[in-house]
């Protein structure tokens, strides 16, 4: 039988008892609020990055080799199952020889069937200007066909701490010979 309390308990230490067992119940302790102040961080901005993404998985130097297959991958028409790691190149221009303002390095796997669906899991590492050491965390589906692909923009860490936002993908060439291809992207990332 459920107990009451006693008539004349002060609200106060009611009040006290729900907040208590709240305050415990829902973080344990190990959490709390901040100001983004605390850490730094001052007022958020919206920033446009445009830069090409070099893919070259033929040759003697790929920067994307296949590290991982299902057994029906060859047998399927998108190559269903295979997964790819990737060091690839970002460029100011389309052009391999032009500069390098950061690498492309993580996973991209053939995740669809009927389509060429890829999972994108990689992280843009800059390397030159204001956002040298600074990352951008891609996760997210790449239908490489379509004519522009939106990927969201998951995260970062250095001057793209907090980050969010998305990339726009738009195949610039693509060689059917070698499988190498060069991609636009234009990326647009909040952060502090």
């Amino acid at each position: 039988m459920a107990r009451t309390l006693p008539k004349g308990t002060p609200m106060f230490l009611i009040l006290f008892t729900i907040f208590s067992f709240s305050t415990s119940a829902a973080g344990g302790g190990f959490s709390k609020i901040l100001s983004p102040a605390k850490l730094g961080l001052k007022r958020e901005k919206l920033s446009h990055l445009h830069f090409y993404f070099h893919d070259i998985v033929g040759g003697r130097n790929p920067t994307a080799v296949r590290v991982a297959e299902a057994a029906m991958t060859n047998t399927s028409f998108t190559g269903f199952g295979a997964v790819v790691m990737m060091d690839d190149p970002l460029t100011v221009r389309p052009e391999v020889s032009s500069k390098v303002v950061g690498r492309a390095q993580g996973i991209y796997a053939s995740a669809a069937q009927t389509e060429f669906g890829f999972l994108m899991v990689l992280n843009f590492a800059f390397m030159e200007g204001k956002y040298n050491g600074s990352t951008l965390s891609v996760l997210g589906r790449n239908t490489v066909f379509s004519a522009v692909r939106e990927l969201p923009i998951v995260g970062g860490s250095g001057l793209f701490r907090f980050a969010r936002g998305y990339a726009h993908a738009r195949t610039h060439t693509f060689d059917i010979g070698t499988g190498d291809a060069v991609v636009e992207y234009n990326v647009y990332v909040f952060h502090y």
